[in-house]
């Protein structure tokens, strides 16, 4: 999708801010988040609740091995950003003046392979060209726990991940042939097998909750700011908590918003793949978070490092202070 057509809807939206607060957020332009912050602009609830929200869309590219979205936040370019609770913790362990205030959800992805792949499960990655973000993503740590824990074996080992750098670099390279499957985060997923000829074999939000031994859901990304803003601007960041819970309940309940997210923001204006992306972000979306899912948070992470390694993870634990949970005002 063009970035400057999906920042150009945004943009429709970005009225004066007038006196209110301005939080900054910089999300990539093929992230699930930007079907969330669109509307929110689109209906006016930042303004509702009393803060403006400027959003622009960066690429999805690494800088010195961080995400771009990462990289604004630490040269103090946003305040705020998603990202997964695993690369929060492995920055924040490194220095990074970075904090994780509210849950975003399940932002992971599925397998994706051509229709008449060997690959049918977890147990068949042997042998096989993995296409991924980056080593370090969450989706392959994920999948190297689950067939360590699962099936005995490591496909960091037996199998040969081949990193793209971006998820559209990773899509080209399974048009392209270049390997046999691809770990491709959900939202993108509907608009591959929708048009074919490729399946998805299996979903990483089940692997999620196989290992962290739960049916609640456990928010694998976080929204992110910095602890300086966090400290300086609290009920900014508490006014956006309570304009994200009304944007949830707005987008799980009314289709006709999702109509519009598919004409604005999608690549394919495609009702089935519209659909299809509306009920994957339904189930992937956490509204909430309190002391128990946060406790399930960090008792995946222990299960990951437990059964992956601290260097699959990049990092051997939760550092103080990651989590600082906001009460929505």
């Amino acid at each position: 999708m063009n970035v400057g057509r999906q920042q150009r809807a945004l943009d429709a939206h970005h009225d004066d801010p007038g006196d209110r607060p301005v939080m900054r957020a910089r999300f990539e332009h093929n992230g699930s988040p930007r079907y969330m912050l669109y509307t929110m602009k689109r209906l006016g609830l930042d303004h509702e609740h009393g803060f403006h929200l400027d959003v622009q869309l960066v690429s999805d590219e690494l800088e010195g091995g961080m995400e771009t979205v990462e990289a604004r936040l630490q040269d103090g370019e946003a305040d705020l950003i998603d990202i997964d609770y695993i690369s929060t913790a492995r920055e924040r362990a490194e220095g990074a003046n970075i904090v994780a205030f509210h849950p975003y959800g399940r932002t992971v992805g599925g397998l994706v392979a051509p229709e008449d792949t060997a690959i049918e499960d977890l147990a068949d990655l042997s042998g096989h060209r993995i296409g991924v973000v980056r080593r370090l993503d969450k989706n392959w740590i994920l999948v190297r726990a689950a067939c360590r824990q699962y099936h005995g074996f490591d496909p960091d080992e037996t199998a040969t991940p081949v990193e793209a750098g971006s998820k559209v670099g990773l899509t080209e390279m399974l048009h392209d042939g270049e390997v046999d499957a691809v770990l491709q985060f959900w939202p993108i997923v509907p608009e591959i097998t929708e048009r074919g000829p490729y399946e998805e074999v299996f979903p990483v939000s089940d692997i999620v909750q196989r290992l962290a031994e739960t049916d609640n859901r456990v928010p694998v990304s976080t929204f992110l700011t910095s602890d300086s803003f966090l400290d300086a601007h609290t009920d900014t960041a508490r006014r956006f908590a309570a304009a994200y819970g009304d944007v949830v309940d707005r987008l799980i309940a009314e289709d006709a918003l999702w109509d519009e997210i598919g004409e604005k923001l999608m690549s394919y204006d495609d009702p089935e793949i519209v659909a299809a992306v509306r009920e994957g972000w339904r189930a992937m979306v956490v509204r909430g978070w309190n002391n128990e899912t946060i406790d399930g948070m960090e008792q995946l992470f222990e299960h990951l490092r437990s059964v992956a390694g601290a260097d699959a993870l990049g990092v051997d634990r939760i550092p103080e202070g990651t989590f600082r949970p906001v009460d929505p005002i």
